[in-house]
């Protein structure tokens, strides 16, 4: 399904992300400028339940504070320092195991909020990048990962307990180098691992509040 970067209405513009409805029935709405805050965000309810969302998220404007709110997506930073011992196998995504990467970063976050679907258009901009790995120790699948220069995009452990030994891995890829991340406050389990590495939150990205 197609998102509005810009979804212009005589009440103002807001960006719309529709993407999510197929696989969540959820849509995302970020209030872009506007005098007129409650009837631009009426107007992009009425859209986003008119493509079949039956949950809807906004953020961008103190209006909104008077919602639920959903989850608050917060910047963390950290640098690990690792032995040589510490660092398991890495495989680099190809052609021939993107759509299998995919699958597992897809299976992961389907239940994180705020998490974004991937599709099969996606996987070219993934392979591009040339910073996605599935990481092994011993034969064993612990876990997939994707770094964007020094940003975290991604990161899943597939066996329970294998995030510290993922996340190591994607350290070393740059290795001294500080990473960024960006972890909805909902998502406890992800930040407890974080903080135990040493990582720390560092600014508030956003609020998303429920508004249907």
């Amino acid at each position: 399904m197609k998102d509005f970067p810009v979804f212009p209405t005589s009440h103002g513009a807001a960006s719309l992300t529709l993407k999510e409805i197929p696989y969540r029935r959820e849509a995302y709405i970020k209030i872009q400028s506007t005098q007129e805050p409650e009837l631009l965000l009426e107007e992009c309810i009425g859209f986003c339940t008119a493509c079949g969302a039956e949950r809807i998220y906004a953020s961008g404007h103190d209006f909104l504070g008077q919602f639920p709110l959903h989850t608050s997506v917060c910047q963390m930073k950290g640098c690990l320092f690792l032995s040589e011992e510490e660092i398991p196998s890495m495989f680099p995504v190809t052609e021939a195991t993107i759509s299998k990467w995919r699958e597992i970063y897809n299976d992961k976050m389907q239940r994180v909020d705020n998490a974004s679907t991937l599709e099969a258009r996606d996987e070219s901009e993934i392979l591009r990048s040339g910073g996605a790995y599935f990481v092994h120790r011993s034969g064993e699948l612990l876990g997939i990962g994707w770094l964007v220069e020094d940003k975290l995009a991604a990161m899943a452990a597939v066996k329970p307990g294998a995030g510290e030994m993922v996340c190591k891995a994607m350290q070393s890829l740059i290795p001294q180098q500080t990473i960024t991340l960006e972890v909805a406050s909902t998502n406890q389990k992800a930040i407890r691992l974080y903080e135990r590495l040493g990582f720390l939150k560092t600014e508030e990205l956003s609020r998303w509040y429920r508004v249907k």
